[in-house]
């Protein structure tokens, strides 16, 4: 399973084939209100609380388009480097929702408000694949069938009638479910740095359809199937690998790919069929005679553009050309934008509390950061919002690091004590006398005696076993319980060993 998922080859007894993927994510909108009215988006309020007469469809009432939700989907489309259509059209897409009171949706079908552009994946390997996009799409989304309400009924929540939903539409660039994964990934750290969806998965603020199909490599592609409403990047990843499987069984047992919509049952890790895929002329698009088409000028398109912050991408590549992260370090550290912020607010702590520079310091920095805290984050089950651990406090531990205070071990037992009390570094070292000895005087006293006590190593070092000064420094720290200045040591062992 491993293999298929880095590859994206699935070995047939007939020989090798390819799995072929598009995804459309359906991100909602970040704006108080839906698309056309003026009721509240908020999660989690009672049901059918946040909805007016135009989200329930009364006669007479018409839409009316929420310019904040043009905006999201104009600052979504440049952070993607895309074509801005500054004439687009919304359409009646014409399907029958049992929670949707219009009996149809608004959605937009061939004038889109946003075209084609590219996502910049970070494979594991170190290797960049750019997968296109074919366009984003502003349309309203449909309430929510309850079928736990009741034994006999079925009830309907419209509060998410009519909230505002970007479709953004890859093409079938991605050959492989890690890709997918990362594309999601990828995608929802754009919309968070931006602000324009939460990202948030499990309420279903963002959710994906995944088109799989599978072909010989250098074929044409085959028929898909659109798996429904994936709400995780790990379900997507098994949901690919099974249904690439299941189309490469039917294929080499001589049938044939019926294309449909399926969907994936997460407790079995399978697919079922849901219904058969239907084609853009079955739902009856036209254009919504309620609603003007949208235009815009130049000026709107900049002011969108002014208002987007340092992206991943240009902050990956800062930090690495700039400040010399490695490549791992810096992208780690822009995979989320709270990441991304915490490690500003630690570097510009640092940089105010030493007087040193951003560049001398932004390594050790990203390393502490990558290492010591999300390894202690992990642990806990945290996420960095919930760090017990401020980027002010870890930049006066680091500090403390920096000059000299301590040394880089003894900081490791000061974190793990604040990451569990809370306490500061500086009040953790001064409780419990941990302040890195450089008097020069008491150390050169303690390797006076190291090198009495072990003649016979200092001969084998003295005869070429180089190796051995590890000993004496090992020697050394441990006979100042790790205190005595790293620095110091090594000098004063090198004086006393090599003269």
């Amino acid at each position: 399973m491993s293999d298929m998922i880095k590859t994206g080859i699935i070995k047939g007894a007939t020989g090798d084939w390819e799995m072929v993927m598009g995804l459309e994510v359906h991100a909602q909108v970040t704006s108080n209100a839906k698309l056309f009215s003026g009721s509240s988006t908020e999660f989690g309020s009672e049901p059918n609380s946040n909805v007016s007469l135009v989200d329930a469809a009364m006669p007479g009432m018409l839409p009316v388009i929420n310019g904040e939700c043009v905006r999201q989907a104009v600052r979504t489309g440049l952070a993607l480097g895309a074509q801005i259509n500054k004439y687009s059209v919304f359409d009646r897409k014409n399907y029958f929702y049992q929670d949707l009171p219009q009996g149809y949706q608004i959605s937009q079908f061939k004038q889109p408000v946003v075209g084609e552009g590219i996502i910049r994946l970070d494979m594991e390997d170190g290797s960049v694949r750019d997968i296109g996009v074919e366009r984003i799409h502003l349309e309203q989304d449909a309430g929510k069938s309850l079928h736990d309400q009741d034994p006999h009924y079925t009830f309907v929540d419209l509060n998410r009638s009519g909230v505002a939903l970007m479709e953004i539409v890859s093409k079938p660039d991605l050959r492989t479910p890690e890709e997918a994964g990362n594309y999601v990934k990828k995608l929802r750290s754009i919309l968070r740095y931006i602000g324009s969806c939460d990202g948030n998965m499990e309420e279903g603020s963002m959710r994906a359809d995944v088109n799989v199909s599978v072909r010989r490599k250098g074929e044409p592609f085959g028929t898909r199937c659109e798996l429904k409403n994936m709400n995780s990047v790990r379900f997507i990843i098994q949901a690919i690998c099974y249904e690439a499987q299941r189309q490469v069984d039917i294929l080499e047992a001589g049938g044939t790919i019926d294309q449909e919509t399926r969907l994936f049952d997460a407790n079995k890790g399978e697919t079922r069929s849901m219904r058969s895929k239907e084609e853009a002329h079955d739902y009856r698009y036209f254009p919504d005679p309620d609603l003007l088409p949208l235009e815009f000028d130049d000026a709107f398109i900049e002011k969108c553009r002014e208002s987007l912050p340092e992206l991943p991408d240009e902050k990956k590549d800062r930090l690495m050309n700039e400040l010399g992260l490695s490549a791992y370090n810096a992208s780690v550290i822009v995979a989320d934008k709270e990441n991304a912020d915490y490690y500003d607010a630690l570097l510009a702590a640092l940089v105010k509390g030493t007087g040193k520079s951003q560049k001398e310091l932004a390594q050790q920095a990203s390393n502490w950061m990558t290492s010591d805290l999300f390894g202690a984050l992990n642990k806990a089950s945290k996420n960095i919002s919930h760090s017990p651990v401020s980027p002010e406090a870890g930049a006066e531990l680091l500090g403390l690091v920096v000059d000299g205070t301590i040394s880089g071990r003894i900081a490791k037992d000061v974190f793990e004590e604040m990451f569990e009390s809370g306490k500061g570094a500086a009040a953790i070292v001064e409780e419990k006398g941990l302040k890195q000895v450089s008097d020069t005087g008491a150390i050169e006293a303690i390797v006076d005696d190291i090198i009495t006590n072990n003649p016979g190593q200092v001969e084998q070092y003295r005869s070429g076993k180089d190796k051995l000064f590890g000993f004496f420094v090992g020697q050394t720290m441990k006979a100042t319980q790790g205190k005595a200045n790293p620095a110091v040591v090594n000098e004063i062992l090198r004086k006393k060993l090599d003269g």
